[in-house]
């Protein structure tokens, strides 16, 4: 981008025209608008597998590696038996419904959500906007027709003194009688004005006038003429760069809306994303309580037959009855949970029926991705800062400031203008046909030249505009630097918990393990009247609770892939989307 000193004659104030060198000191390494349309230009293709530093780990390899003793196989319900390939096979139940994968959710999710469709109202809008400033430049053809008619009485004139060759004549005092006189005139001109980038003006016209006089003195006189007439400014709004400043704007802003719309769609993508799988551990939660209550109600049915049997004291009915209660509490819970997070998931789809009764559940059917990858953080951070669409849409303003900067210090000089004029004539004839003569043979002409200066005495208002352009670009300097560290900071939170949620895969992983073994065993004592039946569901429920930790951190885990996804700017390649 040109950047322009500060100007000796008619100068800025000293404290200005440092917070200009300041702003382009700081300015020296920004990237102009043409990467950012590059940018535009380019397709989502990066995915975050490919900023890992070894091959993915799937999560059976990681949990070989963190158990200390071999995988125990316990004999229990599919729910609780442990996972070979948790990465191949989906935890929810096989229930009934509309099954739906992520793609599925994205692509309608561009299609039918109405913020999306909003956005993609702003880059029309824009490009009119930008055509509304291109179209400044544009000739204009003007042409005027007039009519007028005066009927005047006879009045007395001035009184004259009479120079004469007749010496009866010479020196005689007269007084003039005007005499009664009906006027009729039209003129007619025709042509086009042409403004140029310099900030001048180019008219070429041709007027045609006609005067007719009734009366004693009656005459009919018809005229023409070729005008040419150029005004150009010297200081104050000349140049291109100044006359073009507006154009330059409208197109960074058009670029720049681009790259809004661009963020909302990957705003909702993430969106999408995040309630997709908030749907898929609602489903496997629901799961979880509906064997809980399963699994309880079975021991109420043993209890009560132990009971009858007498093995066991009737007290332990009570207890189980208790368990089989509380376990009903937490389904209705879970079963509204699924509820809301399904509504969450159709109201961004823009697919809220208004009888949900009626319509099938959606099912994921998207197994999650638990593979590990080494993120190279700095590969990530260069990227991220180099195609991040906030830092993109910030240096577009940047570059917008500048332009601003540059017009309005222009507007400071004083207004200096050239203007000429020339115009070649005809002579008066008394038919239509003789308006033409002489025109061409510069017989008879006029033309001028002339100069016009103007300066406000203080020019206070316009130099407060430019104070105030340079202290918003220094304002936005500031805001992008500081958007650089959130971005870092993003990145390094993102990457740190999606190890954090790893490591509770695993974790919970091994806790299931014991759990199960735990309730088993809990249960084979309760058979030999060693264990009560609260102990027995107290361990049922560590063994749920273990169930559900494993399901919110492999939720917490597709999420986290989300957020680095989005703090990386590869949401589209991640989810392998092109919006070209």
């Amino acid at each position: 981008m040109r950047r322009k000193g500060c100007i000796r004659q008619w100068s800025l104030p000293a404290s200005l025209c440092l917070l200009l060198s300041i702003g382009n000191m700081a300015g020296a390494d920004e990237v102009s608008d043409t990467r950012t349309r590059q940018r535009l230009q380019k397709p989502e293709g990066r995915a975050l597998e490919n900023y890992s530093q070894q091959p993915g780990q799937p999560l059976h390899d990681a949990i070989k590696q963190q158990q200390r003793r071999p995988a125990v196989a316990v004999d229990l319900k599919r729910a609780l038996q442990p996972f070979d390939n948790p990465e191949d096979d989906s935890m929810l139940p096989e229930a009934s419904g509309q099954q739906v994968t992520i793609t599925d959710i994205r692509q309608r999710a561009l299609q039918n959500n109405l913020q999306v469709k909003v956005a993609r109202m702003d880059p029309e809008l824009a490009r009119q906007s930008l055509r509304e400033e291109q179209a400044k430049f544009d000739q204009v053809i003007f042409a005027y027709a007039k009519y007028a008619e005066k009927d005047t009485p006879a009045m007395s004139g001035d009184k004259v003194i009479i120079k004469s060759d007749n010496p009866l004549l010479d020196g005689e005092l007269a007084k003039l009688n005007l005499d009664a006189q009906k006027k009729e005139y039209w003129d007619v001109e025709a042509g086009i004005k042409v403004p140029l980038r310099t900030g001048g003006t180019v008219t070429l016209s041709a007027p045609l006038e006609n005067r007719q006089s009734l009366g004693k003195f009656a005459s009919d006189q018809y005229r023409s003429a070729l005008r040419f007439s150029f005004s150009q400014p010297l200081l104050r709004n000349a140049g291109r760069d100044v006359n073009e400043a507006s154009i330059r704007i409208a197109e960074l802003d058009r670029d720049g809306v681009q790259l809004r719309t661009r963020l909302q769609t990957i705003r909702i993508v993430a969106m999408v994303d995040k309630a997709y799988w908030e749907l898929y551990e609602a489903w496997a939660a629901l799961d979880v309580r509906k064997n809980q209550f399963e699994y309880a109600s079975q021991n109420l049915s043993m209890v009560k037959r132990r009971v009858q049997e007498g093995l066991t004291a009737k007290v332990e009915i009570n207890r189980a009855e208790i368990g089989v209660a509380d376990r009903m509490e937490a389904l209705i819970v879970a079963e509204t949970n699924l509820k809301l997070a399904h509504r969450q998931l159709q109201f961004l789809l823009n697919d809220l029926p208004d009888d949900q009764e009626k319509q099938s559940p959606w099912v994921p059917a998207t197994p999650p991705n638990l593979v590990r990858f080494e993120f190279d953080r700095a590969h990530l951070i260069r990227d991220a800062l180099d195609s991040r669409i906030e830092l993109l849409d910030q240096e577009l303003k940047l570059s917008a400031d500048l332009i601003q900067i540059d017009y309005l210090q222009n507007q400071t000089l004083p207004m200096f203008s050239l203007d000429y004029q020339y115009g070649a004539l005809s002579g008066s004839g008394e038919r239509f046909s003789d308006i033409g003569q002489d025109l061409f043979q510069g017989r008879y002409r006029d033309w001028s030249v002339g100069l016009k200066f103007e300066m406000p005495v203080s020019n206070e208002a316009r130099k407060a505009k430019l104070d105030r352009a340079v202290a918003q670009r220094m304002q936005r300097l500031t805001t992008k630097t500081l958007q650089t560290l959130t971005v870092k900071r993003e990145i390094h939170d993102a990457l740190d918990k999606i190890d954090q949620n790893w490591q509770r895969i695993i974790a919970a992983r091994q806790q299931v393990l014991v759990a199960g073994i735990n309730y088993e065993a809990e249960l084979k004592q309760f058979n030999e009247g060693l264990r009560t039946m609260t102990e027995v569901l107290e361990t049922l429920t560590r063994l749920g609770e273990a169930q559900l930790k494993e399901i919110r951190a492999i939720s917490d885990y597709q999420i986290s892939l989300v957020d680095v996804a989005f703090a990386t700017g590869t949401v589209l390649g991640h989810g392998q989307i092109s919006l070209q």
